[in-house]
This record gives structure tokens, C-alpha cells and sequence, in this order.
């Protein structure tokens, strides 16, 4: 769906500050992801990773359990063919278990529908969702 309001916008990437920057490239290229390009190098090393539809996520070295200013997201969504399988694969990359997948009805407008979701826990405490319209 197009926005109608500012032309040409979409998704780009999200930003993650991680404490363990070479852990967390391992975990999440383990799902998949490619590194598209880096720049910087130790405490300023920056990593941008293709999610697999061109949405990307960026991190960051020299992360902490600090919150910033701009505090930290709840989670992130990523849309998949199969939760279970993503899942499974998340689970044996690393990320801790969250929530299980599980199908959920939503009584929802214009129309109810299903969603298929399930979550993991990154390295820098950060809630990974794997989401499926039903």
C-alpha cells in the first residue's frame, strides 16, 4: 500500500546499540540477514544488515543497558513464511525465548482476521517478533 501523503516512503531500517556488536552480527546473519555495508571500526563500528526485502537493521557498536534519550524500541517485526520455522532457527542461533509461536484471532476493522507471531530475545535485550498474516 502506497503512503498518499509523501510519495516514495516506506520502511528503511531500524537502529540497535549493542554491547556485543560481533555477537549480535553472528546471531542475526544467522537468521539469514546479509551485511550490505559497515563503516567505522571498533567502538564506532556501524553495520547495516538486509533483512531479506531490502528493510534493514543498523547497529551499533559501544551499546550498553542504558537507555538513551530516544529510550529503546519494544520490539521489532519481521514478516515470514513459516513462525514456527523462523523460530527454531532463531533459537538455535542464540536469541533466548520469549514467546512461543501461537496463533492469534483479532477481532479487528475493517474485517477480523488471524495473526501467526511468535517472539525471541536478542542479545542486547531487544524483542525480535516473527509475524504472519493468516
Amino acid at each position: 500500500m502506497a503512503n498518499d501523503i509523501i510519495s516514495g516512503m516506506g520502511f528503511h531500517h531500524i537502529a540497535l546499540k549493542c554491547k556485543d556488536i560481533e555477537k549480535s552480527l553472528t546471531m542475526y546473519k544467522a537468521l539469514g540477514m546479509k551485511e550490505i555495508v559497515r563503516w567505522g571500526e571498533g567502538e564506532g563500528l556501524i553495520v547495516m544488515l538486509d533483512v531479506g526485502d531490502g528493510g534493514r537493521i543498523e547497529l551499533f557498536a559501544n551499546g550498553s543497558d542504558e537507555y538513551s534519550v530516544n529510550g529503546k524500541w519494544q520490539h521489532f517485526a519481521l514478516c515470514v513464511d513459516d513462525v514456527d520455522a523462523a523460530y527454531a532457527i532463531a533459537r538455535a542461533a542464540g536469541f533466548g525465548e520469549h514467546t512461543a509461536p501461537k496463533v492469534v484471532p483479532l477481532k479487528a476493522s475493517p474485517a477480523d482476521m488471524s495473526i501467526n507471531i511468535a517472539f525471541v530475545i536478542g542479545p542486547d535485550g531487544e524483542e525480535v517478533e516473527f509475524f504472519k498474516e493468516i
